[in-house]
């Protein structure tokens, strides 16, 4: 039932993670708050298709 999702930054753009996420229990796209190398500080990173 896991699968793994990329999260790209809100901001940039950037696809920087991925990471796994439980689909019955999160059918939503999940938004994390991660750091981004590009600007140098935590952003919100959102899960793209």
């Amino acid at each position: 039932m896991r699968v793994q999702v990329t999260l790209a930054c809100t901001e940039t753009g950037d696809r920087n993670y991925i990471t796994t996420k439980n689909k019955r229990t999160n059918p939503d796209r999940i938004e994390l708050k991660k750091y981004s190398p590009r600007l140098g500080r935590h952003t919100t990173h959102r899960e793209t298709k």
